[in-house]
């Protein structure tokens, strides 16, 4: 079982940077891709970026790409979402997830794990 909690939301300007942080229990973390979701209010939850468990690989949504950056440190167990140039789009709760095996993947059915997310807002 691997526990997830996110940090690092908040409220912010258009145009301000934040750092999302997810911590994991799993000594076995480097075992899982990890991805980051948003979830808008009334909307459904939406892929946003992932990472394979090596690190080497990445992956965006086209509305984040060039903006946002998916990060992991192993050693610490923590993965991170570097936002920046936020748009008030960007709005909503961001949940960390952890999928088990090499590949990670767009679809929030894949991953096994979630944490209980964060909250960003974005003004304009």
């Amino acid at each position: 079982q691997v526990q997830l909690v996110e940090s690092g939301g908040g409220l912010v300007q258009a145009g301000d940077s934040l750092r999302l942080s997810c911590a994991a229990s799993e000594r076995t973390f480097s075992m899982y891709a990890m991805g980051w979701f948003r979830q808008a209010p009334g909307k459904e939850r939406e892929f946003v970026a992932a990472i394979r468990r090596t690190g080497g690989r990445t992956d965006y949504s086209d509305s984040v790409k060039g903006r946002f950056t998916i990060s992991r440190d192993s050693a610490r167990n923590m993965v991170f979402l570097q936002m920046n140039s936020l748009k008030p789009e960007d709005t909503g709760v961001y949940y960390c997830a952890a999928k088990s095996g090499y590949g990670s993947s767009r679809y929030p059915g894949d991953y096994d794990y979630w944490g209980q997310g964060t909250q960003v807002t974005v003004s304009s």
